[in-house]
């Protein structure tokens, strides 16, 4: 906005500016009647953002100030498109009435919306929380404190590196981010976590920071003495994280945030940790490519009734657990309910009609409720006495908490069923939202009104019979009241002492004496009715909100119970099994199947497979064969598997032995990313890093294709020591699938402890060839490459040619199969062509060369750019070597 002479303003427009002064990193909403107004800069860019007609206001000044507007009313959807492009809104309202206003009307902010502190439910996902995240990067350590400001959940830990700070902002995905400069040259990518993750990421003042600061928010806001009774004294880091977050929605929301009633702290190492290319890979809340839902494990998993079970069940399936017992009790809590399907069905049945409590409970808390919304709530509390008594007939201790926190809240609901109409308007302002019989001072306000329509209705008959005008009417409207109406046609008809207060085209508008009489009782009644209704209003609405930690516990326990129904719901429909978890670190899986694939593909075809992995004679699975055979989606399966049972659900297998891991880790193919100008191989690798700096002999890892972004030979070498690197207990140990077209990589097997071959069965007939999908013991010799061309569609000219290059690459005796060498500790020497192995012994192709005297050779051999060569120059360069050096041995 450029430099404005503001002694030329007008009184509005000059408080227009003061108060976007205060707020100007937000787009002011500036109440104006029934309109909200923008002006100067941000009218020019909402104008711009929401298409909407960019007009002029005369401001004092010598050019119109730039002005677009929306309607009150309506203001919610505006506000929600600007807030979903990253953009924060201050709500300026009219805070006194205009009527009684001396001069301008006083006018505040009464909140300021951003993407983490939204509660409009137009604006919400029901099925995700909404979460806004604080970091604090100090010395020493990380602070991380994550709440939903629309349900009242929050979180609070803390760590030690980066790398885990990735892992908490991929476990909660918040909208919003806030933090300290500190992060700011940490290292982390910003714009990595604003662009392809859609994070709002600011940077707040370091006062925000200020840890006694931090401290007295959060006792004032909890109402605590010391923020031990808040189970804090272990995270210190955390606290000025929650600290600074609290400061942040107290000045936002600009209300007592009454319904976030704790924090919930944990340790990173509560949860099995999943990295963003795990969860994208594995798809467990939406698709790798359409980022839908459908296709991904929680559309398998959800069949939940209720927004609330649905966030649950997704954070269940995002954060599976490493506590056994924990885990243990859902399996138990599935296995009783699904002996009694009648009664789990019954449950399901009286959860559909559950609204939203937590986000309900939000809006009571900001006073924004409706009389709708408490019909909503009672209509829900009403099935609550049925869940609670159904669970209470189990025996599980899942359901015995549940029963235990599920409160009937049966005062709530008989309050709001005396109280409010069944047919209560949106509005609030406009009367008719109490029932007769609850309040007697607005029971006597409603009959007066009611008499009143009857003395307008006999005002009316009285003066057509004294008048004779026929189509006479008595009308109202808010402009100018109540009045007698009559058209051109009969105003020769009417009475000197009417008092005309409006000319229309085609009639005139009158009052009376006694017509004012009766509008100055019936408007007086109204007004007192529609007052004194609001007040009631707000009165239950205030009771209600006074029993908030009964709702909240309530809420929670209508969500856990929902999402073991929808998980019980699913294993019985699917034919899941229970697994059983071991401590031996073996992971056994009979007849496993992929949960989402088998449910996509048509005529029940999906191939079943077994898994075999564990500590020691398994560690490290070499899976080959073609593409297009399944090796990717049995890898998937086994790793799904894995997490579906440390989430607490039932697996699609026969029988599954499971031993807990503490990280699973996918590396399942790859692509550019040009953003940020990754190769696809630099992707591969950043990926494989990761792996082997973050697996322990605990994880579970999944490997796809290592080494397929840059030459054969670099290929090979790095996928064979990655495999090598992993394998070794000394380093790493985890149990590891690792699908490969490099087929040397099976002679690992018997050279290296720990490492199996496996392949993709498949059959031969003639020029066709049929993937059976089987997983069984060995390696695959050949990939099939062209028969998977024949399949994908390729020309058959295509087809014939490449097949005549092969017959004429394999006739070439430079193809020679390799043989691995191996020194005491188990590391690769080299790799041997087998039909040399006599004359080369165990000495590496090097040492052979340099045992003669061919200088030129060995020059050559020097010099020789391996990145650049594809496989057959290497192997003809070899064949000549090695007939030059037999020439002269001859």
């Amino acid at each position: 906005m450029d430099a404005i002479d503001r002694t030329r303003l007008t009184p509005m427009m000059a408080q227009y500016l003061a108060t976007k002064d205060e707020y100007n990193d937000c787009i002011l909403f500036y109440r104006l009647g029934d309109f909200y107004e923008m002006f100067f800069d941000d009218a020019e860019l909402v104008s711009k953002e929401l298409e909407i007609t960019l007009t002029g206001k005369s401001c004092g000044l010598d050019e119109r100030a730039p002005m677009c507007g929306v309607p009150f009313h309506s203001a919610d959807t505006y506000i929600n498109r600007l807030i979903a492009k990253g953009y924060r809104v201050a709500i300026c309202e009219q805070v006194e009435d205009p009527k009684e206003a001396k001069g301008l009307v006083k006018r505040e902010v009464v909140r300021i919306v951003t993407p983490g502190t939204t509660i409009d439910s137009a604006a919400l996902d029901e099925t995700k929380n909404n979460f806004l995240m604080s970091v604090a990067m100090v010395d020493g350590g990380i602070g991380i404190a994550t709440v939903d400001a629309s349900t009242g959940d929050f979180f609070l830990t803390e760590v030690y590196e980066n790398a885990k700070l990735l892992d908490e902002i991929n476990k909660f995905l918040p909208t919003e981010l806030i933090c300290n400069e500190a992060l700011l040259i940490s290292g982390i990518d910003f714009e990595d976590l604003k662009d392809r993750m859609g994070i709002t990421v600011s940077v707040m003042p370091a006062h925000y920071f200020d840890e006694d600061i931090c401290a007295r928010t959060l006792l004032d806001h909890f109402k605590v003495s010391n923020l031990d009774g808040l189970g804090m004294r272990e995270y210190q880091f955390g606290m000025i994280a929650a600290g600074v977050v609290m400061q942040y929605l107290v000045e936002t929301q600009k209300t007592s945030l009454s319904h976030i009633l704790s924090i919930q702290t944990y340790s990173d190492g509560a949860y099995m940790l999943l990295d963003r290319n795990t969860r994208r890979n594995l798809e467990l809340v939406e698709t790798l490519r359409e980022k839908n839902k459908r296709g991904s494990l929680l559309w398998i998993l959800d069949k939940t009734k209720t927004a609330m079970g649905a966030r649950y069940l997704r954070t269940c399936i995002e954060q599976p657990l490493l506590d056994e017992q924990a885990i243990l009790a859902r399996y138990d809590a599935i296995d009783e309910i699904n002996d009694d399907i009648i009664t789990r069905e019954e449950i399901r049945e009286y959860l559909t009609p559950i609204y939203d409590l937590e986000r309900l409970l939000s809006k009571i808390s900001y006073k924004s409720a409706n009389a709708r919304d408490l019909l909503a709530l009672q209509g829900s509390l009403l099935m609550l006495p049925s869940i609670k008594t159904l669970c209470e007939g189990f025996e599980a201790e899942y359901f015995t908490e549940i029963a235990k926190d599920l409160d009937p809240l049966t005062d709530i609901h008989d309050l709001i069923l005396s109280a409010i109409d069944d047919d209560a308007p949106l509005s609030l302002h406009d009367g008719a939202i109490l029932k007769k019989g609850y309040n007697s001072e607005v029971d006597r306000l409603r009959n007066a009104k009611v008499d009143g329509k009857t003395w307008l209705a006999d005002l009316e008959q009285e003066e057509k019979e004294k008048t004779g005008i026929k189509n006479l009417k008595v009308k109202y409207n808010k402009v100018f009241g109540y009045y007698l109406e009559v058209t051109n046609s009969y105003k020769d008809l009417v009475p000197i002492d009417w008092v005309r207060k409006q000319t229309l085209t085609n009639a005139e508008r009158y009052t009376t004496a006694k017509l004012k009489e009766y509008e100055d009782i019936i408007l007086g009644a109204e007004e007192k009715l529609y007052h004194l209704e609001y007040v009631e209003f707000c009165k239950i609405r205030d009771h209600i909100f006074s029993q908030v930690d009964r709702i909240q516990k309530t809420a929670k326990a209508v969500a856990k119970i929902d999402m073991i129904c929808s998980l019980a719901y699913v294993a019985e429909k699917n034919n899941y099994c229970r697994p059983n978890i071991n401590k031996a670190g073996k992971i056994n899986i009979k007849d496993g199947r992929h949960p989402v694939i088998e449910k996509m593909i048509k005529n029940d075809l999906f191939i079943e497979n077994d898994t075999c992995l564990d500590t020691d004679e398994n560690r490290l699975v070499i899976i080959t064969g073609p593409n297009m055979a399944g090796k990717s989606t049995y890898m998937r399966q086994t790793a799904l598997i894995c997490l579906m049972a440390q989430v607490g659900s039932f697996v699609p297998a026969s029988s599954a032995d499971i031993s807990l891991v503490d990280r699973i880790f996918t590396r399942v193919g790859a692509s550019d990313d040009l953003a940020s100008g990754q190769s696809t191989f630099m992707v591969e690798m950043t990926e494989v890093s990761n792996i082997l700096h973050n697996a322990t002999n605990n994880s579970l890892i999944i490997l796809d294709e290592i080494g397929r972004g840059t030459s054969t030979f670099d290929g090979l070498s790095i996928a064979w020591a990655v495999a090598e690197y992993i394998v070794n207990k000394d380093n790493i140990g985890a149990k590891t699938l690792f699908a490969t077209h490099y087929h040397e990589l099976t002679e690992l097997e018997g050279k290296l402890p720990g490492v199996v071959n496996r392949c993709i069965a498949v059959k031969e007939d003639g020029e066709d060839i049929v993937f059976l999908r089987k997983i069984v013991k060995g390696g695959a010799d050949r990939s099939y490459g062209i028969e998977v061309a024949r399949l994908a569609g390729v020309p058959a000219p295509i087809l014939e040619r490449a097949r005549e290059i092969v017959q004429s690459l394999e006739a070439n005796q430079s193809q020679k199969e390799v043989e691995v060498a191996v020194n005491a500790d188990n590391s690769i020497i080299n790799m041997i062509p087998k039909k040399e192995e006599e004359s080369f012994g165990q000495l590496s192709i090097f040492d052979t060369f340099s045992s003669y005297s061919h200088d030129d050779i060995i020059s050559e051999l020097k010099n020789l750019d391996l990145s650049s060569m594809t496989p057959m120059d290497a192997m003809n360069r070899i064949y000549n070597w090695q007939t030059k050096i037999n020439e002269e041995s001859m």
